[in-house]
């Protein structure tokens, strides 16, 4: 198992992270934090803070903080047969890439009359922005292309693997995490054997750009913003597109 670090005397340094803490090394990726009951059989336990839901995007080094007490139960068979199609976008903090990808799909859905057609979220692989609004950089850029980012940041938790029928990553580093979180939780919680199967690149559906990922604009200037509305633009309009085409129901 791997050691789990006292992030109030060690905090990780995270390459992206939106967080004022730094280490002259770099921490692993921890996905799933353990009931305060099992730290004392731990090296290095890790302190639990009752700290504010944060939101953010970075790539590197962090934490996902799930409740299991947050986890809902799964759905009846007719709740799933009527319940509008979701998507969940997540990126590490949850407060630049992932609030846009969740604003501009919604605004795409809303546009062409599908908003009751669709359940729509973003999260982020660690916990550190959790309860904050999205980066005041990004909501700008955003509304000046006539999109609201209103969403308020959380981090990803077990029950979002039976919740949603798709869940866009950022970048590769944010898929490994989300997948090594959920083979941790499948032990625990009662979920899909084959939800890792909903996980998927953003930049996948892309059409008019060739990048395979969705860059951490937090520490560039505004230009890094605009790259990534565009990138989420053009995905966004492939996404629905997909789903519209491989659910007739809808």
């Amino acid at each position: 198992m791997r050691a789990l670090y006292n992030f109030a005397a060690s905090p990780p340094n995270l390459r992206f992270c939106h967080s004022p803490y730094s280490l002259s090394t770099k921490l692993p990726f921890l996905l799933l934090l353990l009931p305060p009951t099992q730290f004392s059989s731990l090296r290095n336990p890790i302190s639990r803070q009752n700290s504010q839901r944060p939101s953010s995007c970075f790539s590197s080094g962090s934490v996902i903080r799930a409740s299991m007490a947050a986890s809902t139960p799964p759905s009846s068979g007719t709740e799933t047969e009527t319940k509008p199609f979701s998507v969940l976008f997540v990126c590490l903090g949850n407060i630049c890439r992932s609030p846009a990808a969740e604003g501009v799909f919604t605004d795409l859905v809303k546009k062409r009359g599908l908003d009751s057609k669709f359940k729509i979220d973003s999260a982020g692989t660690i916990g550190y922005h959790e309860g904050n609004q999205a980066d005041p950089r990004m909501r700008a850029a955003s509304k000046r292309r006539g999109i609201e980012i209103t969403s308020i940041s959380r981090p990803v938790r077990p029950s979002d693997f039976r919740d949603f029928d798709l869940i866009l990553v950022m970048d590769e580093q944010n898929r490994e995490d989300i997948l090594e979180a959920f083979n941790r939780w499948k032990f625990r919680e009662p979920l899909p054997e084959d939800a890792h199967k909903k996980v998927k690149l953003m930049c996948s559906y892309c059409k008019r750009h060739e990048e395979t990922e969705v860059p951490d604009p937090y520490f560039g200037g505004q230009q890094g913003f605009e790259k990534v509305l565009d990138l989420l633009e053009d995905a966004c309009g492939s996404l629905l597109d997909s789903i519209l085409a491989e659910n007739k129901s809808i």
